[in-house]
C-alpha cells in the first residue's frame, strides 16, 4: 500500500455485493467492474468501516465503505456524506501511517 490515500473511493460508487470467496464485484461510474477484497477494518464514532483493494491492481487506491449490520449479517454501504467520507479517509490514512512507523 502506498502512503497516499486521499483518492480513496468517494461517495459516487455504484456496486453490487456479489461475493465469490471474499471477492466483491464493484462497478465504477464508467461501468468498469473491479474485483475487491477487504484488507482492513476500523472504527470511527462507534461506526465500523471497511477498506477494500482491487484484487487485480493492489497498488491502486483503496475503497472505503461503511459496515452496516442487517439481519445478522454485515453489509457494505457507500458513504454518501462527503464530510463523513473525508473523516473516514483521514482516520484510515493516520492508521496506515502509524503502522508504517511502528
Amino acid at each position: 500500500m502506498t502512503d497516499k490515500h486521499e483518492h480513496v473511493h468517494g461517495p459516487d460508487c455504484d456496486h453490487d455485493h456479489e461475493e465469490d470467496e471474499g471477492v466483491i464485484i464493484v462497478s465504477d461510474e464508467d461501468g468498469n467492474e473491479h474485483e475487491l477484497v477487504m484488507v482492513y477494518t476500523f472504527q470511527m464514532d462507534e461506526q465500523a468501516y471497511a477498506v477494500l483493494l482491487d484484487r487485480n491492481d493492489p497498488e491502486a487506491d483503496g475503497y472505503i465503505y461503511r459496515i452496516v449490520e442487517e439481519d445478522d449479517s454485515a453489509v457494505l454501504v457507500d458513504i454518501e456524506d462527503e464530510e463523513e467520507w473525508e473523516r473516514a479517509a483521514t482516520i484510515y490514512n493516520e492508521l496506515v501511517a502509524n503502522e508504517v512507523n511502528e
